[in-house]
């Protein structure tokens, strides 16, 4: 069996955020280069584990609530880390540098905690831990994820008709753009396909699309009423950094990969359509998704179980790593294109 105690290191982003919001002036930038600057550098140096559990190992697993709990923990983190920096960023004594960097640091959390965990938590069967996945994309502002990733991003993946599927050739950049909008449009369009088939009203709270965006004007409202506008702009900021790390993870995810179209329908999303990572500390601190190929092969399948497929297409290293990588558009391509070139022969 596994060591589960390897998990706690999902606890490092909140104690990292944490940690920049008691520093001053140029150290409260710490979350950041902490994570995007030391552990991808530890990572070039590791090499992760193919192996896969057995079928009695994977029902212990699931068995285990120690993997619920510690998703389910990061609910309560994630608004008291909220919380925590309204209070700082308000504090009118404080420097813009000691500002921008917890804004930096929250949002990371924001991207981490707020929209990660999210995901995991979103594709549970649960009301409860489906209304903990949109209470957590509150936080960012983001909840329409919870119906285009669910209903359009797994239906669509790997396919033109994806916005969350990067193109052969495609920056990061124009994919931000393209991502961002056409996941939110796709939201919209998936609530009119579903409440036509139900014959529900589409300008009703009947349509989640509209409830999602009531939600959100409220706490930008709360916001604002108790804490004021300047700290709603950071606050604002920090949840645009959390969807810029988002949409850069959907972008490594997938990029340049793309489904056959056989007749009116595409093939089966296999593991070959997603690229993959076993690198050990993006696994951990990520709930596993670096793991993606086996997530988009089967969707329901826990994170603590997710499997190695020997097909599926390796990054060359981790998940904080590929994200800078892809930042730098020129060596993005050198590097990607030579593997894709590869995988395809």
């Amino acid at each position: 069996m596994p060591n589960k105690l390897k998990y706690l290191f999902v606890f490092l982003t909140p104690l990292t955020v944490y940690l920049s919001f008691q520093m001053a002036g140029y150290w409260s930038f710490f979350a950041i280069v902490f994570n995007f600057g030391l552990l991808p550098f530890i990572e070039l140096f590791t090499k992760g584990s193919t192996e896969n559990f057995t079928k009695d190992q994977e029902d212990s697993l699931l068995k285990d609530k120690f993997f619920d709990g510690l998703l389910w923990l990061m609910v309560p983190l994630q608004y008291a880390l909220g919380l925590i920096f309204l209070y700082h960023i308000g504090n009118s004594t404080a420097d813009l540098v000691y500002k921008i960097g917890i804004t930096t640091a929250y949002g990371f959390s924001c991207g981490v905690l707020g929209i990660n965990a999210a995901h995991e938590l979103g594709h549970r069967q649960t009301w409860y831990e489906q209304f903990m996945s949109k209470a957590l994309l509150l936080t960012t502002f983001y909840m329409h994820f919870f119906i285009e990733h669910n209903r359009g991003h797994h239906t669509h993946v790997s396919t033109d008709e994806d916005p969350a599927s990067a193109k052969y050739g495609e920056t990061v950049y124009a994919f931000h753009w393209r991502s961002i909008w056409g996941s939110w449009w796709s939201a919209w369009a998936l609530e009119r396909k579903r409440l036509a088939i139900e014959k529900k009203p589409f300008w009703s709270l009947h349509n989640e699309m509209i409830v999602y965006q009531l939600f959100q004007l409220v706490l930008i409202v709360l916001i604002a009423y108790f804490f004021g506008i300047w700290s709603l702009c950071f606050y604002l900021a920090a949840a645009l950094i959390g969807v810029l790390l988002l949409e850069t993870v959907n972008y490594i995810e997938h990029y340049g990969l793309r489904r056959e179209k056989k007749g009116q329908r595409y093939e089966r999303t296999m593991p070959i359509h997603s690229w993959n990572s076993n690198h050990p500390i993006g696994r951990v601190v990520l709930l596993e998704l670096s793991r993606h190929s086996d997530h988009h092969f089967l969707a329901n399948r826990k994170y603590q179980i997710l499997r190695h497929h020997e097909d599926s297409p390796q990054m060359p290293t981790g998940y904080p790593g590929m994200m800078i990588l892809a930042l730098i558009p020129p060596l993005w391509f050198k590097v990607m294109h030579e593997r894709i070139k590869r995988y395809k022969n």
